[in-house]
């Protein structure tokens, strides 16, 4: 706010300016390195995609998903085709199916187990008999 200070900062020095006309920079950048691409502008980390295999539950899930990942959805199908007929959808299989890794594929049938629902039967009888039956007056 001082009028000092506000003519320090606008004085010309001809000193530095002097100075400063004999100073030169030279910048050279790194060559470029160009790749084979036609010219095309791809983003680097592209990753393939797979369409999903849903049947009648594909409007409850993605349409497309990398290679090597599963959908919700998928999973739990592939888990519980796995669980009823284990002898068809061997982990090879699953794999193979969908695009997997065997290792990937043998972790998620080892430590993820689909529920089980049980019916238990309807019994006929209202209430357990007991063995002194008491009466009602």
């Amino acid at each position: 706010d001082s009028p000092e200070i506000k003519e320090e900062v606008l004085r010309k020095d001809d000193q530095f300016l002097n100075l400063l006309k004999d100073v030169y920079v030279e910048s050279r950048d790194p060559p470029v390195r160009v790749k084979d691409g036609g010219g095309e502008h791809l983003p680097s980390k592209q990753k393939e995609k797979r369409l999903t295999k849903l049947g009648h539950l594909e409007a409850l899930d993605v349409k497309k998903v990398p290679k090597g990942k599963i959908s919700l959805v998928e999973a739990l199908t592939l888990l519980n085709n796995h669980k009823l007929q284990p002898q068809i959808w061997t982990a090879e299989k699953i794999a193979a199916e969908y695009s997997l890794e065997l290792k990937d594929v043998n972790s998620l049938l080892e430590f993820f187990i689909p529920f089980t629902v049980l019916e238990f039967p309807k019994e006929t009888k209202k209430a357990i008999p007991s063995q002194n039956p008491k009466k009602l007056t």
